[in-house]
């Protein structure tokens, strides 16, 4: 096997084993979406927590994102009905819900620049901010994962954050950095600045 196959192996044993990020991932699965994964800081925290031995003890989740892309329904209304959905199935998980088919039509106002509309989710996932957190899993039908890595999971299991300039400006990494305070919850971190 090789090495991306151990990783995901690895991955897939963590996130089966993890009964928050299960029943988040049963609950996103009962929305029927076509094209969806959890992703991102869930993704990095479950692995991260377990590479540092705190399994027992996990990182306190600022949310859980759900990114799914539907080109043909770019309503906020219809993510906000996603969204009471799943905090209603699963209140005591901290949801966030994005179409990454609509980003582009908010990106400008948040972060001050536009970027081109996305044309997959796998595309998303390969423009989020760090290579460790541009990571998705999804639940299958027959309960076996699917993992979306476009960058692979070495800096996932590597503990390395680096910056992915897809989409995020330098600026928006250092900002991401110093707000996420990574090597304070997970020692063994290594930042790369540029």
């Amino acid at each position: 096997m090789s090495s991306e196959g151990c990783l995901e192996q690895r991955l897939t044993g963590l996130v089966l084993a993890s009964p928050w990020l299960m029943r988040g991932l049963r609950a996103a699965r009962g929305l029927g979406l076509s094209d969806w994964c959890i992703g991102a800081g869930a993704v990095r925290s479950l692995v991260w927590d377990a590479l540092h031995g705190f399994a027992s003890e996990p990182s306190a989740l600022s949310d859980i994102d759900l990114a799914y892309f539907d080109a043909e329904n770019l309503s906020p209304d219809h993510e906000a009905a996603l969204w009471r959905r799943l905090a209603s199935a699963d209140p005591d998980l901290p949801w966030e819900v994005t179409n990454q088919a609509a980003v582009h039509g908010w990106f400008a106002d948040h972060f001050g620049y536009p970027v081109e509309p996305l044309p997959s989710l796998e595309a998303a996932v390969a423009s989020w901010p760090e290579y460790a957190t541009a990571v998705g899993v999804a639940l299958n039908a027959d309960d076996s994962l699917r993992i979306i890595a476009p960058f692979g999971l070495d800096d996932l299991f590597g503990m390395a954050v680096r910056h992915n300039p897809a989409r995020a400006s330098r600026e928006t990494y250092r900002q991401r950095v110093a707000q996420k305070r990574y090597a304070e919850r997970w020692p063994r971190v290594t930042v790369v600045l540029e």
